[in-house]
């Protein structure tokens, strides 16, 4: 079957670089015991602000639950939260139809996890991006730092400016984690490049504000920058159209959004929501559940870049080997991406 693929169908021309941990084990599957086991289980996903086919993190997971669908043959319930006060309202309704696991999308869900894991003891919860420590709840978490230093390599090698720009959506510190990632990767490769950053907003409307965030975006060009990197959710659709319009590249997150743009999205920064999604329902299917947290870095599989037939000419032989070069190097620890949410604070 191979590795699930970003977006809401999973595209066979992506290429990603280093076979996944977690895809390896999913591929060996007999799909005959898996469906099997899969009877037994009812699935659900609550997704965060922005909606599944938000074509970012969202839509991440919503690949991830699709492609278990289609490999187990079972059905599973999703809903798309509106506001902040259906949240435990949604993980409450879950949990009393005996849907199981529910797995939460986004941080923003910790407190609601929180209170309703703890109203059904008996119920497999799991959380993206946050950590809830309780004995029915997985955490799952992403070292986007590491994924964002090599998009901020290509960033810098594809620049022929030498500023690039960065966006993010709502202004907390996992998205400086991203942009100081970002910032690390391209001071690394071009040490007198000068970064570009804006945060849309400081709400959860900042993760789908597409009309900002393609403002924010064009402001950066206007200053000179050539390529800029979002991570804002549906709030990245506007700045992807926004590098598309001025003749610039833009760089995407969490799902594969190079097809959004053909010829002018350098690439994806890939957060494998999907196979985090894709790994709790399998694992609840085989009963072989397991609480606790899990980090996903390069290493792991967790996060990665994007190569394929949409930007396959703008990234050349070159620069395809210094960011394999650089991967390599931080899998093996020489060289180590600071993490913004260790100290609150980025060093370049």
């Amino acid at each position: 079957m191979g590795p699930p693929k970003a977006g809401p169908r999973m595209s066979e021309d992506i290429y990603v670089k280093k076979i996944l941990t977690i895809s390896t084990a999913l591929a060996g599957l007999a799909f005959s015991v898996a469906g099997a086991m899969a009877a037994d289980i009812k699935p659900a996903v609550l997704y965060d602000l922005g909606g599944r086919f938000d074509k970012s993190f969202n839509e991440a997971a919503y690949t991830g639950a699709e492609q278990f669908k289609a490999d187990y043959g079972t059905e599973y319930r999703d809903f798309e939260i509106q506001n902040d006060s259906q949240r435990e309202q949604a993980l409450r309704n879950f949990a009393k139809r005996g849907m199981n696991p529910i797995v939460a999308i986004g941080f923003s869900q910790a407190n609601a996890v929180e209170k309703v894991a703890q109203e059904f003891p008996d119920t497999q919860f799991a959380i993206v991006d946050m950590v809830v420590d309780l004995p029915n709840v997985r955490s799952i978490l992403f070292k986007e730092h590491e994924g964002s230093y090599i998009v901020g390599m290509l960033a810098a090698m594809a620049s022929e400016t030498d500023k690039v720009g960065f966006v993010g959506g709502m202004d907390i510190p996992l998205i400086r984690k991203f942009a100081c990632g970002y910032k690390q990767g391209v001071m690394a490769t071009a040490p007198d490049a000068e970064v570009f950053e804006n945060m849309t907003g400081t709400t959860g409307a900042a993760w789908n504000d597409p009309v900002k965030g393609g403002e924010l975006a064009k402001s950066q060009f206007d200053s000179g920058a050539d390529v800029v990197y979002h991570a804002a959710g549906a709030t990245g659709i506007g700045v992807l159209q926004a590098a598309a319009d001025a003749g610039k590249l833009g760089i995407g997150v969490d799902s594969n959004q190079n097809g959004l743009h053909p010829g002018s999205v350098l690439t994806s920064m890939l957060k494998r929501v999907d196979i985090a999604v894709y790994q709790a329902f399998e694992d609840a299917a085989n009963d072989s559940w397991s609480s606790g947290f899990e980090v996903l870095g390069l290493k792991e599989g967790g996060v990665d870049w994007a190569l394929d037939d949409n930007n396959a000419e703008l990234v050349s032989d070159e620069m395809k080997a210094a960011v394999e070069e650089a991967s390599n190097k931080i899998i093996s620890g020489e060289i180590v991406v600071h993490d913004y949410m260790s100290d609150q604070n980025c060093p370049v």
